[in-house]
């Protein structure tokens, strides 16, 4: 039987290595009951070692800031790049897709655009920087949904934007997210954001989210869909062994670029 202290320093060593841990696989791995890891976290967070959120602790507060558009597009570049070009990919022929706002979805309309030659496509999105961009293309049919715009984000919000999806069936819904959890899903920084890109998958045959590695373990204030109503995630390698365990075992296809 391991001490408290070689438990800690298991514990945060593996956080250290992995960036995130489930109570239930320390367990385990350590030969010890639930309630005694959790007794162990609790005591670590209370020093300010970890973050404790439901059955699992991570290194850093998972919780996000909303943020604008610029700031997102300035992080994580190349693997955004990366990304868009494996989700563009996917496009077909003839294809109707939606696509939500983000850096990471903005980065797919500029790989859109790129295709040469360039598919005919019908293009459903409340983006209006994607809508301005994918309009200069002349096969790609552009729907911008109405509402009130969002500064922060340049998409259009609210009821207005969401009945606009009425009647509409796409193939793909490409969508940007600010966290990805095992326990709380995909989310983003807003409710309204949250509740039309939850309107878009219902609109969708497949959800396809486009997030780079440093979404993982963190989650947002508004809750799109949980992972099991998730078909594909595109991320970059940098995921942790951990974290991709989980995801594949929940059925989720995980492209990495």
């Amino acid at each position: 039987m391991l001490s408290i202290a070689e438990r800690h320093k298991y514990i945060l060593e593996k956080l250290e290595r992995f960036g995130f841990i489930r109570i239930t696989d320390v367990a385990e791995e350590l030969g010890v009951t639930k309630v005694t890891v959790r007794k162990d976290v609790k005591i670590l967070e209370n020093k300010g070692l970890l973050y404790k959120v439901h059955g699992s602790a991570r290194l850093a507060n998972p919780h996000i800031a909303d943020r604008d558009l610029m700031t997102k597009s300035s992080l994580n570049r190349e693997a955004k790049h990366r990304i868009a070009e494996r989700a563009a990919q996917l496009i077909e022929e003839g294809d109707s897709i939606m696509i939500s706002a983000g850096s990471t979805t903005y980065a797919l309309a500029e790989a859109i655009r790129a295709m040469n030659p360039a598919k005919t496509l019908n293009v459903v999105t409340p983006f209006l920087k994607v809508s301005a961009l994918l309009n200069e293309v002349e096969s790609i049919q552009v729907e911008q949904l109405g509402g009130r715009v969002y500064k922060k984000s340049f998409a259009t919000l609210g009821e207005n934007a969401s009945s606009t999806l009425g009647g509409m069936v796409c193939s793909k819904f490409f969508v940007g997210v600010d966290g990805i959890d095992p326990d709380f899903g995909i989310t983003t920084s807003t409710i309204e954001e949250a509740q039309l890109s939850r309107r878009m998958i219902a609109a969708s045959s497949k959800t396809v989210v486009l997030a780079d590695s440093s979404k993982f373990g963190q989650h947002g204030f508004g809750c799109i869909a949980t992972l099991d109503e998730v078909d594909m995630i595109i991320t970059d390698s940098g995921i942790s062994p951990e974290m991709r365990k989980i995801v594949e075992e929940m059925g989720i296809e995980l492209i990495m670029v």
